[in-house]
């Protein structure tokens, strides 16, 4: 039989071998170092035996996609050691997530605590002290293994084999060197082969966590954790983690009195404070100025509207669960869920030609979308934001250059915020709408542009929008975190839906194309990134009070109100901090506000017609002149 290694050689083999056995083959170097394997493009343990013909790639610590292995590991010793701790915990599931892995338990009478992850930790590594191994085993006779977990009281792993009971289900079993079995879990892997790499690794915190995600379940206990195949990248981590806490929007929006969620108004329904909707104000006047430039018609559309609306452009039937629904006069109404059906009746209200192409209509369109409860999270998931949304009609000819100048638009955009980006091509869902020539035909227009452009991107197969294909841009913050905002999606079905069309240069009648498409994503989400991003200090031109006037003492506040009605007239948003404290109390207060300039003024600098500047970061700059410090603000402005 034949393997195929990743460039094309092909190495022969008696029998069936083991990813492992044709690690040996190639190298013990790289056996040795070998902690995964990746068989015809799907990660699996060391152990898998292989078929002829399979497409083999072995997996070290320096891929990134054997993370996943190490840390489904790492759980699977976690559970050990709680299980050790605390005998009567009972396990529902473990697996790895993003940034690291989550167990879920069923401890009855003892909520888990941050002195009970230490002793976890300290548990887990007794257990690695003498190297163990990880061995699947196919459960030979389900019934009987499902009713002993019962009788052990291990309900959730009972209830998870009979839902798999006829997909072959298996258990991974931990031994010691002398092959006793230590401990078990229902698992389908992949797993590595021993716990020699597991080294580096942090119990992180305790959640609550409903069975299946279902708060009319159980309540469980989870413990999130990571690990890595280094300690350097597992201390670079949790300094990350660390800096993420210290800028986490939602105690910034404490501190800096910016937002609230409030039980009265409901769960992921924002209160925008003074502080923060100055932000937003010159954010969105930066927003329809940018848009006015490239040729945007800015629109305005309801709230709501009949649930046959929603019926024509296919959400009833992809999007009904996240939607919100009125009854008024016995007729049924939805909360718009997206802007897109209105942008296209906008379009369909007028005869186009092709010479109106492209027509792009944009909004701030404030949406509504059902989300559970435990999922939502201060600004960055919640039920009610509003979009920087944009619709985008034109010929197919149009479509490579209009999306070319959509990532310029992105492109410049985010560079005023100093983020950078990566760039996925999500592919189509399962569950699309449309025929799959309209499906090819998009995704070869996103590929053309992204390759035109010579943009690197990765495939992200499967995770399009329900009526089209799109690009995602996943931007990266100050402290090298992923967010995703800006879309491109491209669309063939809905202008079919609702029949809408134009008149080319051949007198025939035709149906454009449209583009969905959004930049910053939605302004709850990208204030809150930004937020994060700037630590809360908002460079000068979004900052809600961009200076703060500090007179040192009653005598000098009509200088001080002097100064004031200056910066007012030129637009800058200043106050006066008169209050009877100390000039140093003052102005601890403006740096614990994150205010980027404070005017301090005593008897010389009235004297002089001065200021003295200070600047957040640097302390005192200098002193300057009421008018030119006014000229120096509007020109960082």
């Amino acid at each position: 039989m034949q393997v195929i290694l990743p460039d094309d050689s092909i190495l022969e083999f008696e029998k069936n071998p083991s990813a492992y056995e044709v690690a040996q083959k190639i190298s013990q170097g790289l056996a040795k170092n070998a902690v995964a394997a990746k068989v015809n493009g799907e990660i699996t343990g060391l152990t898998a035996t292989l078929q002829d013909k399979d497409k083999l790639e072995i997996l070290t610590s320096s891929n990134t996609e054997a993370l996943s292995v190490l840390r489904h590991s790492t759980a699977h010793i976690m559970a050990q050691a709680v299980q050790n701790l605390f005998p009567n915990a009972k396990l529902a599931i473990g697996p790895s997530i993003e940034n690291g892995f989550y167990y879920d338990f069923d401890i009855d009478g003892h909520t888990l605590n941050a002195e009970d992850l230490d002793a976890i930790e300290k548990e887990m590594h007794e257990i690695l002290k003498n190297e163990l191994f990880f061995e699947q085993h196919k459960i030979e006779d389900v019934d009987a293994e499902i009713k002993k977990f019962r009788e052990q009281g291990e309900i959730y792993k009972a209830e998870l084999i009979e839902e798999h009971k006829s997909e072959s289900p298996t258990l991974y079993y931990t031994k010691d060197k002398d092959g006793n079995i230590l401990w078990n879990d229902f698992c389908r892997g992949p797993h590595l082969m021993s716990t020699k790499p597991i080294k580096a690794f942090k119990l992180l915190n305790v959640a609550g966590a409903y069975w299946r995600g279902d708060e009319h379940n159980k309540m469980l206990q989870r413990i999130y954790a990571t690990a890595f195949f280094s300690q350097k990248e597992l201390d670079e981590y949790l300094t990350q983690l660390e800096e993420a806490q210290k800028r986490d929007h939602r105690k910034l929006g404490t501190q800096l009195d910016l937002f609230s969620v409030r039980e009265e108004v409901g769960a992921g329904l924002v209160l925008w404070h003074p502080n923060l909707g100055i932000v937003r104000e010159q954010l969105e006047n930066y927003w329809r100025s940018e848009h006015r430039k490239r040729g945007y018609d800015i629109v305005y559309t309801p709230h709501i509207a009949k649930s046959k609306l929603w019926e024509i452009s296919g959400h009833m039937a992809h999007y009904k669960d996240n939607m919100f629904f009125i009854t008024s006069e016995e007729e049924e109404f939805v909360l718009k869920p997206m802007n897109c059906p209105f942008h296209i009746l906008i379009y369909q209200a007028n005869r186009h030609s092709y010479r109106d192409l492209p027509l792009r209509l944009a909004e701030l369109g404030t949406v509504y979308r059902k989300e559970r409860s435990g999922a939502l999270q201060g600004l960055t998931r919640v039920q009610g934001f509003t979009q920087d949304d944009s619709h985008i009609f034109l010929t197919p000819e149009q479509l490579v250059d209009e999306i070319n100048d959509i990532i310029d638009f992105v492109d410049d955009i985010l560079k005023k915020f100093g983020m950078t980006y990566e760039v996925e091509l999500s592919t189509r869902p399962d569950d699309f709408t449309g025929t799959i020539e309209n499906w090819e035909r998009a995704e070869a227009g996103l590929k053309e542009a992204l390759d035109k452009r010579g943009l690197k991107y990765d495939i992200n197969e499967g995770d399009g929008a329900f009526y089209g294909p799109k690009i995602d841009f996943k931007l990266k913050d100050a402290i090298g975190r992923i967010w995703q905002c800006a879309t491109i999606q491209l669309d063939f079905n809905l202008p079919e839906r609702f029949d809408i069309k134009y008149q080319d240069k051949d007198g025939q009648l035709k149906t454009p194309v449209m583009i969905h498409r959004v930049v910053l994503g939605s302004i709850e989400r990208f204030v809150g990134i930004l937020i994060e991003h700037y630590a809360g200090a908002f460079p000068l031109w979004l900052a809600p009070e961009q200076v703060t006037i500090i007179p040192i003492a009653d005598r000098h506040a009509d200088y001080a109100y002097e100064v004031l009605k200056k910066l007012k007239a030129q637009n800058i948003r200043a106050k006066v901090d008169d209050r009877s404290e100390s000039m140093n109390y003052k102005i601890r207060e403006a740096q614990n506000k994150k205010v980027p300039y404070m005017l301090v003024m005593g008897d010389k600098e009235i004297a002089d017609s001065k200021v003295a500047v200070r600047k957040r970061g640097e302390g005192q700059i200098g002193v300057f002149g009421v008018d030119e410090f006014i000229e120096k603000i509007n020109s960082e402005i």
